[in-house]
């Protein structure tokens, strides 16, 4: 059985108009531990949670951001599934904006630093394509509706 996790894509905007594409920005986190990958907080679903619930709680545990600090984006999910440590594992994401630009980042021990990046930067990070993927149809949906 896969192993099943859940985050949050989580953006802000630099700049007004919001349609302005360069206004996004992506929060990315680097790992403590392996190969310091770089991907948007996210967590396993603990048992009783569900997918949203969990994603939330990653995202205050790992970066220090609590649910009200966020507006979740309605009608993007994305479903990634891939093998990680030689186990099939599915991610879900949302996409979330911060309320507060200046939102402070509190890590945890998983991680060891943070960016707020363009697209193209966070893409180049992000080495997955997987995650190259998700991140870029992310910024296309807010690109492409008055989200």
């Amino acid at each position: 059985m896969a192993l099943r996790a859940c985050g949050l894509i989580i953006f802000r905007r630099r700049l007004i108009p919001k349609v302005d594409n360069s206004s996004i920005e992506f929060l990315l986190l680097q790992a403590s531990d392996g190969i310091h990958h770089w991907t948007p907080p996210k967590g396993h679903v603990d048992p009783g949670e569900n997918d949203l619930e969990t994603a939330l709680r990653e995202t205050w545990e790992e970066a220090g951001i609590e649910a009200d600090q966020l507006t979740i984006i309605e009608g993007f999910r994305r479903e990634l599934n891939y093998v990680a440590r030689e186990k099939p594992k599915t991610v879900i994401y949302w996409l979330a904006e911060v309320k507060d630009y200046d939102v402070e980042i509190r890590l945890s021990h998983e991680h060891q630093t943070y960016r707020w990046l363009g697209l193209d930067e966070a893409c180049q990070l992000a080495q997955f394509k997987e995650m190259k993927a998700a991140l870029q149809e992310g910024h296309q949906f807010l690109c492409s509706t008055a989200a």
